[in-house]
């Protein structure tokens, strides 16, 4: 099954027997003063480097996200869209859990973009799921229901077949849904990991749709968070995700070795191209410091 993404030139394709992709996480002031600032003081310049920097370092989609408290989403969304389609030609993914928000970053967004995201509580499918219908954009479902995140797998893949099911009631067709199974830290219950895998396992099985992971959450709280996030991005990779939103500058190498193994890449071309583009990167960026 093929989740198929686009911007104005270029096409990317989602799928279990394609690489792995990166959608970029870094255009999110969550965390990054430097990037609410610029959005507070309408800087795209800021924006448009964050941009073109993991577009660079392999991000095949970018996350756009522009939640702070000192900004009225509703119109800094489409400018930000706006600036970044213009400096990029990647699809994107319109971030926010604000039915408005989402309807402005589409309606500025070309191509085929990708949401995130909704999840199986009534309350989110009947908001946003007609505007991704009306834009014919795909979305991320989060396998959250209307009592939170479930504890068990089982759990979590009845959730996952909700928001299909609602889904296709709208109109939606089921390679324009991405499910996130989600995962919490293991630094508070060291099964939350086996517990994702297995959700990814039984919903690969059951309905055969792709699906993305925010892999980060995984080692909150621990030292040493990047070994973490690489050893389960990988796993979690090998059971069936498809793409995540993460970072590519710190987990790209290791996407990109995990694809080779699993014979995603013929004759080691992408990563060797992959290795030597991002070596004259940290060369070029070492030098401007």
């Amino acid at each position: 099954m093929h989740t198929i993404l686009k911007s104005e030139k270029k096409e990317v394709i989602i799928g279990i027997d394609k690489p792995f992709v990166i959608i970029g996480e870094k255009l999110n002031p969550t965390g990054m003063k430097k990037l609410g600032q610029a959005l507070v003081d309408g800087n795209m310049e800021y924006v448009i480097q964050l941009a073109q920097r993991q577009v660079a370092w392999g991000a095949d989609v970018l996350d756009v996200n522009v939640g702070h408290p000192q900004i009225e989403e509703v119109t800094m969304m489409p400018i930000v869209v706006e600036a970044v389609k213009n400096a990029v030609d990647v699809p994107l993914c319109i971030d926010s859990n604000d039915p408005k928000i989402l309807a402005a970053g589409l309606n500025a967004a070309i191509g085929k973009p990708l949401v995130n995201s909704v999840n199986g509580e009534e309350k989110q499918l009947s908001a946003v799921l007609p505007i991704v219908k009306e834009r014919g954009a795909a979305v991320i479902g989060l396998t959250i229901g209307e009592d939170g995140i479930p504890a068990t797998a089982e759990e979590r893949l009845a959730v996952a077949g909700h928001i299909i099911e609602r889904a296709a009631k709208m109109g939606i067709p089921i390679e324009d849904i991405i499910i996130d199974p989600l995962v919490m830290t293991v630094g508070h219950n060291s099964l939350a990991a086996t517990v994702t895998l297995r959700t990814i396992e039984l919903i690969r099985k059951e309905y055969g749709v792709n699906m993305s992971l925010g892999a980060s959450n995984v080692s909150f709280g621990l030292p040493d968070r990047h070994s973490v996030n690489s050893a389960f991005l990988s796993l979690a990779i090998q059971a069936g995700v498809t793409c995540s939103i993460t970072d590519p500058i710190k987990l790209g190498s290791s996407i990109r070795a995990t694809d080779l193994l699993l014979g995603k890449d013929a004759n080691s071309m992408r990563y060797l191209k992959y290795f030597r583009a991002t070596e004259k990167l940290r060369e070029a960026e070492a030098a401007a410091k």
